[in-house]
């Protein structure tokens, strides 16, 4: 038996690794060729953009792990009932329960490691992902000022500057005209560029400047904080849901004060919680297919087509259920379907 266990987790983990690398790889590049535009818009390093984008790679791996190991497995036992080694096996004493085994192994160590990769490796890697990505965008790394030359850094703002060092400036003449009601217009001896967590900073120091609206201010200064306001404001929320720690979630998901709010935290929650269960899930859904299908009745050849059709429906009620939670019940009661739904098939896998 140990044997078997061998020659069937061997070639499960073969595929698998294969088709986890070929996967990611492909989904990467999709992802580098959708955020060409820090290369180009924002002369962004080419090793800075793909250490961002590398960020990305333990959330696609944590997307496509399921899919994986459901056509992992159906490949190598389709092929193997095909060859009819898995018919020969059976007819030697073996149960549906001990050829399955090496499948269901393999996914209970994936569903652990896609436990620990949803709950801890995807919201810290996120995490580094959105504030290397502001960085890039708006921060002090992609900002290229110019020698005595003007340089718009955003619509309606405009610098100019005699001298740069680094981040530190001379000569600067600064003007805002993004608001209509309130242009200003301001000239400093000296300058330094600074980021901060509200956006990127100019500190002008020795300088005075005029400010128009209803009235016209005039006026000179020691020190004075401009905050240029480059970043969008706007924000998206499901960016910050998906960077915060699981135990920051836990304990913030009752203090969230607005329902769209509320419900993506819920998402997030089942999607980190419940989520890895759906290797399981998947893993005992093909073998009950292929085994008791087309074991039992000799190579039945809608086998493989009722295990795509059935994963693809189990998937999307899945999702679908994670996006419509509305409270914590609701979330309890959504894991409880979903091991009922897992003990009931691994209870017609399984059974004599």
């Amino acid at each position: 038996m140990k044997i078997i266990d061998k020659y069937f987790s061997r070639q499960l983990v073969t595929v698998f690794v294969m088709l986890l690398m070929v996967l990611t790889g492909l989904a990467w590049m999709v992802q580098i060729m959708s955020m060409m535009k820090f290369l180009l818009n924002y002369g962004v390093a080419v090793g800075s953009f793909i250490n961002l984008t590398m960020m990305m790679i333990p959330f696609i791996i944590s997307i496509i792990i399921p899919f994986v190991e459901f056509i992992t497995i159906m490949f190598v036992y389709n092929k193997m009932i095909g060859d009819n080694e898995v018919s020969v096996m059976a007819a030697t004493g073996l149960s549906p329960r001990q050829i399955a085994r090496p499948a269901l192994t393999l996914a209970g160590i994936i569903t652990a490691a896609h436990l620990v990769l949803s709950l801890f490796i995807v919201p810290e890697t996120q995490s580094r992902f959105y504030d290397m990505q502001w960085n890039l965008r708006y921060g002090l790394a992609h900002l290229k000022l110019q020698e005595s030359a003007f340089t718009e850094l955003s619509s309606g703002l405009v610098v100019y500057v005699d001298k740069v060092s680094g981040h530190d400036l001379s000569k600067v003449m600064l003007a805002d005209t993004r608001d209509e009601k309130s242009e200003m217009v301001i000239f400093a001896e000296r300058g330094k560029l600074v980021s901060t967590p509200r956006g990127l900073s100019l500190v002008m120091t020795n300088g005075s400047l005029m400010a128009s609206g209803d009235t016209t201010t005039i006026g000179t200064f020691d020190s004075f904080d401009m905050n240029l306001n480059v970043a969008d404001k706007g924000g998206d929320s499901g960016f910050r849901v998906r960077r915060m720690p699981t135990g920051e979630l836990l304990t913030n998901v009752f203090d969230i004060d607005t329902a769209k709010r509320y419900k993506s935290v819920l998402s997030e929650l089942a999607t980190r919680i419940l989520s890895p269960f759906m290797n399981m899930v998947l893993a005992v859904l093909c073998l009950l297919m292929l085994l008791r299908t087309s074991l039992l009745r000799r190579r039945a050849s809608f086998a493989p087509a009722m295990a795509v059709g059935l994963m693809a429906t189990s998937m999307a009620a899945f999702m679908s259920a994670t996006n419509m939670l509305t409270s914590m019940t609701d979330l309890g009661i959504l894991g409880i379907i979903l091991f009922v739904y897992l003990g009931a098939l691994t209870f017609l896998l399984l059974k004599k």
